[in-house]
């Protein structure tokens, strides 16, 4: 179906349209996830300044050394390797759709290389092969 979604469609209204030649759509907040991941990431940022504030401030000394334990680079490092293992398994799940969609695009080619062929074998106005032709539709 080659017709315009409506205007007031939820679908149209988070698509992005393309133009040839124009990189602004990839900075662009319309139909990103930027929003969405926004409306978690910041309220756990700030909930995260805020703890840390806290215990910074009012702990006790027990509690100052042990944050003070908590090395940057180790929190780095964690970090880093569950944000590589996102990324591995996204990549991973998208290189997986990406051969199913190939493998079903040539199963469909030959399905409709099969649908012509039988097209012009029983459609064949030879008059020799009426009969054949016939028995066959």
């Amino acid at each position: 179906d080659t017709r315009p979604l409506p205007s007031y469609s939820p679908v149209a209204l988070n698509m992005i349209e393309y133009e040839e030649g124009k990189w602004l759509p990839l900075f662009s907040l319309k139909g990103s996830v930027l929003q969405k991941a926004a409306r978690w990431a910041v309220p756990v940022a700030c909930l995260a300044a805020a703890c840390s504030t806290y215990f910074r401030t009012y702990a006790d000394d027990g509690v100052k050394e042990w944050i003070e334990a908590m090395k940057v680079s180790d929190r780095l490092r964690d970090f880093s390797f569950v944000l590589g293992f996102l990324i591995v398994f996204r990549v991973q799940t998208a290189y997986a759709r990406w051969w199913e969609a190939g493998t079903l695009l040539q199963q469909l080619r030959g399905e409709w290389f099969n649908s012509f062929s039988s097209l012009l074998a029983f459609c064949n106005a030879d008059p020799q092969k009426w009969q054949e032709v016939q028995r066959f539709q």
